[in-house]
C-alpha cells in the first residue's frame, strides 16, 4: 500500500471519529436531562470521552495531511480536496486550542458538526494527486494557503460560539416585532447550514447511482490579433440538469422523475470554471436542504431554532460572546499574515506583482476589512452579546463567499481552485 493510499485510509478513520466525537459531546450536553447520576458528574465524564475522541480524529486527520504529503512530494493544498481537508483540520486545531483554554463542551456541539461538514464537502471533489502547476509550485504558496486557512478556522470557531450566543440570548418566547425579526434569522441561519448539508447529501445520492449527464459548451475568445476564435468544451454533470451551461448543447442526460432535460440556461455573466454545472450543483442543494428542514420541522412540529434553545439552559451566554471574541482576535492576525502578506509574496513570485485585482484578491481584503471592522466596533464601540455575535455570524458568510462562491461566479487567476 502507498502512502497516499494509507493517507486516505487514515482520513476516512478521522472522519468517523469526529463523527463519534460529535455524538459524545451531544450526550454530555443533552444527555443531563436523563441521567440518574450528578449532571455535573455527566457532563464531565462525557466531555472528557468527546474531547479525546475528537483529538485522536485530530490525530488521525494530521497522519492523513502529511502521510500525503510524504507520498504525493507535495504538500496536499494545491486542489480544492486537499484545501478542504486542511481547513477542516485547521478548524479542529482552533477547536482543540479554544476548548483546552476555556473548557466549554457546547463548543464542541457545534464546532465538530461544521468540521465535519468540511471534511463531507471535501469528499466531493476529485481525490486524485495533481501535479502543480507552475503558479503553485512555490514555498510562498504553503505559507500563504496554510496560515490563510488556519486564520479562517478560528473565524469558523468564532463562527460557531457566536451562533450558539444567538440560540441561547434570543427569547423565543416573545412576540415583540424585535424579537421576531432575531428569531427569523437565527433560523434562516440553521436553514443556510441544512443547505450545505442538503448539497453534500444530494451529491452522494446521485454519484452513488451512478447518475450523468454531458453537454458541449461552446466559449468566444479573442485571440493576440484581436479575432474570435470559437472553441467548445465538454461539461460533465451529476446531478439532473436543471440548470445547463451557458451557450450549450445536450450530449446526453440520464431522465430523473421524467426530467431527461435541462429546464433553464445559466446566465451569460456567470464565467467562472464549469459555472452552469456550479449554478445547477446550487439550486440542488437549496432543493434538497429545504426537503431536509421541511422533514426536521415535521418531526419536531417547531422551529429548529426552539428545540436547540433548551439545550443551552445553564450556559452562560457571556462565556460564549467571550469565546467568539476570542477566537476571531487569534484568527485575525494569522489571517492578516497568510491571506494579505504572504499571497501579495506570492503573487509577486508567481506572477509578478503584489497587487492585481484578482477576484479572490478583492474579497480576500474585503474578508479582512470585515474582521477589522468587528474588532474596531469590539473593542472601541462597546459592541459585545448579540451585536457581535451577529457580526460573527455575517462575517463567516463573507469567507464562505471568498472561499466558495467566487469561484462560482468570477473567473479569475484563482480558478483553478474551484476544478
Amino acid at each position: 500500500m502507498s502512502l497516499v493510499e494509507f493517507s486516505s485510509d487514515a482520513f476516512v478513520v478521522a472522519f468517523f471519529l469526529y463523527c463519534f466525537a460529535f455524538l459524545f459531546y451531544v450526550i454530555a450536553i443533552a444527555g443531563r436531562k436523563w441521567s440518574n447520576r450528578d449532571p455535573q458528574v455527566h457532563q464531565k465524564k462525557w466531555s472528557r470521552i468527546a474531547f479525546i475522541t475528537s483529538t485522536l480524529g485530530l490525530a488521525g486527520h494530521l497522519v492523513f495531511f502529511f502521510t500525503r504529503w510524504i507520498g504525493s512530494g507535495q504538500i496536499p493544498t494545491s486542489n480544492m480536496y486537499e484545501f478542504i481537508t486542511f481547513l477542516g483540520m485547521a478548524i479542529m486545531i482552533a477547536f482543540t486550542i479554544v476548548y483546552a483554554i476555556y473548557r466549554k463542551p457546547l463548543l464542541g456541539m457545534f464546532a465538530l458538526p461544521l468540521t465535519i461538514i468540511v471534511v463531507a464537502y471535501a469528499a466531493v471533489f476529485p481525490q486524485e494527486v495533481q501535479p502543480l502547476i507552475p503558479a503553485l509550485d512555490s514555498i510562498w504558496l504553503k505559507v500563504h494557503v496554510t496560515t490563510a486557512a488556519l486564520g479562517e478556522a478560528f473565524f469558523a470557531v468564532g463562527f460557531a460560539a457566536g451562533l450558539m450566543y444567538l440560540l441561547r440570548a434570543v427569547d423565543f418566547s416573545s412576540k415583540t416585532k424585535e424579537a421576531k425579526r432575531a428569531q427569523f434569522w437565527v433560523e434562516f441561519s440553521l436553514y443556510v447550514i441544512l443547505i450545505v448539508i442538503g448539497f453534500i447529501v444530494a451529491v452522494f445520492a446521485f454519484r452513488g447511482a451512478g447518475y450523468e449527464a454531458q453537454f458541449i459548451q461552446e466559449k468566444s475568445v479573442i485571440d493576440s490579433r484581436g479575432a474570435e476564435q470559437t472553441t467548445e468544451e465538454k461539461v460533465d454533470y451529476s446531478l439532473p440538469p436543471i440548470v445547463k451551461p451557458y451557450n450549450s448543447q445536450v450530449v446526453s442526460v440520464d431522465s430523473f422523475l421524467g426530467m431527461d432535460k435541462p429546464l433553464f440556461e445559466a446566465p451569460s455573466w456567470m464565467d467562472g470554471v464549469n459555472a452552469g454545472r456550479k449554478l445547477n450543483t446550487v439550486v440542488w442543494s437549496v432543493i434538497a436542504g429545504s426537503l431536509l428542514y421541511g422533514l426536521l420541522r415535521l418531526a419536531f412540529r417547531r422551529s429548529l431554532s426552539k428545540v436547540i434553545h433548551p439545550l443551552m439552559d445553564g450556559i452562560d451566554a457571556e462565556d460564549l460572546d467571550e469565546i467568539s471574541y476570542r477566537s476571531i482576535a487569534i484568527g485575525f492576525p494569522i489571517f492578516t499574515l497568510g491571506a494579505l502578506i504572504f499571497a501579495m509574496i506570492w503573487a509577486e513570485k508567481a506572477w509578478g506583482r503584489f497587487w492585481g485585482w484578482d477576484p479572490k484578491e478583492v474579497w480576500a481584503l474585503i474578508s479582512w476589512l470585515y474582521y477589522s471592522a468587528y474588532l474596531h466596533f469590539r473593542l472601541s464601540r462597546g459592541w459585545q452579546g448579540m451585536k457581535s455575535s451577529w457580526l460573527a455570524v455575517i462575517g463567516f458568510v463573507v469567507i464562505l463567499f471568498t472561499l466558495v462562491g467566487v469561484n462560482l461566479i468570477i473567473a479569475g487567476l484563482h480558478s483553478y481552485a474551484g476544478v
